[in-house]
This record gives C-alpha cells, structure tokens and sequence, in this order.
C-alpha cells in the first residue's frame, strides 16, 4: 500500500510543478510593472516639488488686511492704491527655505523699497519664534500673523514660502516657490515692466 500512495504522490508532482514557473514569473511581472509605475510617480512628484513657479486659479489678487507685529494693519489695496508694485511673502521660522530666502528678501526691501512694497505673512509659527526669526536676519520690512490663515486660504498657499509678485492694478504677475538671489532680481525686472503697462 506504500508503495501505491508514494507512486501515486510521483505521478501527481510533475503536474502541479507545471504552474509554479508560470506563477513565478507572473508575480515577477507583477512586481517590475509596480516598482515602474512608482518609480514614474517619485518622478513626477519629484518634478512637481522642484517647481518654482506655480500656476493660480485667480488673475487678480485677493485684498487682505494683516496684522502687523508692530501693532498695525497692512491692507493691500490701499498699498495698491499708492501705485507701487507689492510682494507678498508667506513664511515661518520653522522653515529652512525661508531662512535662505530672508537675506535676500531684506537686501531687495532695502534697495528697492522706494519701487516696491514688501510685506511678510508669517504661517502657523509662533509670534515669538517668528519675531525671533526676524530679529536674526534683520528684517525691516511690514511682517505680521494676524488673519494670516484666512490669507492663506484666500491665496491658495499649499506650503512655505511662497511669493506673489502683484502689480499696481491688482494683477497677480507671478507666484513662485524658494527663491534665489537671480530669481528675485528677474521676478522683480518682470514686475517693474507688467507695472508700467497696466491693464496690458
């Protein structure tokens, strides 16, 4: 009887080993598609996140009144109103871009602050950390926490830092991520030129 069972467990084998290289190079093929398809999203997201320039589903920006640290309010349209261009900052202490990007914020409020407002909306931070912050790279420029959530909301922030570059007649001319030094002096060039020809 032995020898029966083990005869009939020798004819069986052969036929199921059949399907197991079958099965592996199906999960194989499985596994390769996968690891492509995610490879190809990491990619994209990768692309995505390097981005400077982003794209907004508005034309002209949103008024917004801000709380100062010192106290006062900054509303942009009566900015606008004085006919200089207005860049809008959101930031946090907490974020290290926008520890690189304070310098040179600072520098252009300096040297073209008679052609420009510049103005800092500080995100989900602490007024203390924020004030610290501002303290460390010597910024002079208006800077405040009050409303900034709703500001946010309005603008359509999905991180930090962001900047909006608006014209005198409201139009938003451009928003981009992390800047550097030649960004900004571009951005600003670009600014200065949409301001001169308004409405155009």
């Amino acid at each position: 009887m032995a020898v029966g069972e083990q005869e009939v467990t020798t004819a069986v084998a052969p036929k199921s080993a059949r399907w197991v290289p079958g099965l592996v190079a199906a999960g194989a093929g499985a596994l390769a598609v996968t690891l492509l398809a995610l490879l190809w999203f990491g990619l994209q997201q990768k692309e995505i996140a390097g981005s400077k320039v982003v794209n907004v589903p508005f034309t002209t920006a949103p008024d917004f009144d801000l709380g100062l640290f010192d106290g006062s309010t900054f509303n942009l349209s009566d900015q606008l109103a004085q006919g200089k261009p207005v860049v809008v900052n959101f930031w946090a202490s907490w974020c290290g871009p926008c520890a690189d990007e304070a310098p040179l914020l600072e520098s252009a409020a300096q040297r073209r602050g008679n052609d420009f407002t510049f103005v800092g909306v500080n995100v989900e931070d602490l007024d203390s950390d924020a004030q610290s912050f501002m303290k460390k790279y010597g910024i002079s420029y208006p800077n405040g926490s009050g409303n900034a959530g709703p500001i946010s909301i309005k603008y359509g922030m999905r991180g930090v830092p962001e900047t909006y570059f608006i014209a005198p007649d409201g139009r938003l001319i451009r928003k981009w991520n992390t800047l550097t030094a030649a960004d900004l002096d571009q951005l600003l060039a670009e600014l200065d030129r949409a301001s001169r020809t308004r409405g155009g």
